[in-house]
């Protein structure tokens, strides 16, 4: 057998290759450099340079050719793409940034738990209680952590630390708890929405109360109905408040444990000792939301008149077209233009409905210096006026009758009593809030932003976690039976008919 240096050196550039390759998965494997995996390396790259060198002539011709060239171009650019990927990778890495492009951005934190989280004074831990670890729920407290490091997330096994588990008083896998220090919420589930309102209980010192009046055919906050209010109550609940509902007639005046005095929609008049209760809570500091709806008199004139307040007596119409989206038309108008107020403060980007409404604005005070400072929050379209005489369900506007739009449909009113401040906010409607209409657009955030700031709790007034929205789609059997024929026959026979004809016509 004749020996060929040729081959020699060749066979000795492809076995240092094997051994570098082998070497370095070895150290790919085992993550640390061994020994043998140095060895392997070293003796590699000793072989496959001897190799090259004992092959220099054959490679320079090699590597002459047209063939090689457009390799070695070709192999050039993969490289250049794969450094550049890399770069790309590692800068983002280092500077994280995320878009979300969902309809109800699912996936970025709302302002309320902006606000909460980045508020923290105290060390606060989020633990679930599970037999695995939840990556959806560590995932989201990383985004509540990169506002805040006091906060953290800790995972726990109940069957290995029984003793934790019973120290929580957790009876069930998947149970989630809140603590801070000696103090512990639970979180139903862990949605941003329930782990931000439990931070919020968590956080706060004592709960307060808002007090729904009732006897005169207010919306009741407990009532599951279309226009009830148990949706408001609920909100409010989240947010530590305290509901109840009160009498005044037979209280005689507002009870002292009432942070807030809510009027939800009266549609009879107030008698004149519990407008003298309302009055005197006010006068005392007190703060109360009005929520009077078109051809109602609820007797409160006279105290609107006190804090420089018209309630109106017309209907709100809009003709813009807006309230078809609705299915409520014109008398539905839309409010896209708000009032520089803590109330509205978030909302300027968002819309928000109120049906059958009337105009409420603020007046010029004709008294002493120093009176009620009142601010118009809700502003209506151009295309809209406040109706004075709606005959027979149509609406027109009548100049030097009616007045012309943007109509102003709520008002918010500070006044100095001593050393306290009494508030006062006034809307001309109470459809927006209730059941039937509290989740849309953004009805619930203004009304929650009103208790918020007439509770003298301006850090909670934000725009709130969103559900996310249910997009099934619903369809009939022959609906199903049409999309299956569609999908699966007509649609490949199709494809397949036109691939045989282009190709009977090119063979």
């Amino acid at each position: 057998m004749k020996f060929s240096r040729h081959d020699a050196f060749k066979n000795l550039a492809w076995l240092g290759a094997t051994l570098l390759a082998a070497g370095a998965a070895r150290y790919v494997i085992q993550e640390t450099l061994q020994p043998l995996s140095k060895g392997f390396l070293i003796a590699g790259a000793i072989l496959f340079v001897a190799g090259c060198a004992g092959n220099f002539r054959s490679m320079m011709e090699f590597a002459a050719r047209r063939g090689t060239k457009l390799t070695a171009n070709t192999f050039v650019l993969a490289v250049s793409v794969l450094a550049i990927l890399a770069v790309i990778n590692v800068l983002s890495a280092r500077h994280i940034k995320r878009w979300d492009l969902t309809e109800d951005q699912q996936f970025s934190l709302s302002d309320q738990t902006r606000k909460i989280v980045s508020g923290l004074k105290t060390d606060v831990t989020v633990m679930k209680f599970d037999r695995q670890d939840d990556r959806a729920l560590r995932d989201r407290m990383e985004d509540y952590r990169a506002l805040n490091q006091r906060i953290k997330y800790e995972f726990v096994d109940p069957l290995e630390k029984r003793d934790v588990a019973k120290q929580y008083g957790v009876e069930r896998y998947g149970e989630i708890v809140v603590t801070s220090g000696p103090r512990k919420e639970r979180a139903a589930d862990s949605s941003e929405q329930e782990l931000t309102n439990a931070l919020l209980k968590l956080t706060r010192d004592a709960a307060k109360t808002a007090c729904f009046a009732e006897g005169h055919g207010e919306k009741s906050p407990t009532s599951n109905e279309p226009e009830g209010y148990a949706a408001a109550e609920s909100g409010m609940k989240r947010e530590n408040y305290l509901v109840k509902s009160i009498k005044l007639m037979e209280t005689g005046s507002v009870p002292a444990d009432c942070t807030i005095l809510v009027l939800a929609g009266p549609t009879k008049s107030y008698f004149p000792p519990e407008v003298e209760a309302i009055k005197k809570f006010l006068d005392g500091g007190g703060k109360a939301l009005v929520l009077e709806d078109p051809d109602v008199d609820a007797g409160l004139g006279d105290l609107f008149k006190e804090w420089n307040i018209d309630v109106g007596k017309d209907t709100v119409v809009d003709a813009s077209g807006v309230g078809r989206l609705f299915g409520m038309g014109p008398a539905a108008p839309l409010v896209a233009e708000y009032g520089g107020h803590p109330i509205t403060k978030g909302l300027e980007r968002t819309m928000t409905f109120f049906p059958l409404a009337r105009s409420v604005k603020s007046v010029k005070p004709t008294g002493a210096p120093g009176g009620p400072d009142v601010t118009e929050l809700l502003k209506t379209s151009p295309q809209s006026w406040a109706e004075t005489n709606i005959a027979g369900g149509r609406a027109q506007f009548d100049e030097g009758k009616d007045t012309k739009g943007p109509v102003s449909l709520g008002v918010a009113a500070t006044k100095k009593v001593g050393e306290k401040e009494a508030r006062l906010v006034v809307i001309g409607d109470s459809d927006f809030a209730c059941n039937r209409y509290y989740g849309g657009q953004s009805n619930g955030d203004l009304f929650q932003n009103t208790v918020n700031w007439l509770a003298q709790d301006e850090d909670l007034i934000s725009i709130r976690p969103r559900s996310s929205k249910n997009r099934r789609v619903t369809m009939t059997q022959s609906q199903q039976n049409m999309l299956y024929w569609f999908s699966f026959i007509v649609l490949p026979a199709a494809v397949f008919l036109t691939g045989a004809v282009i190709w009977w016509k090119r063979r």
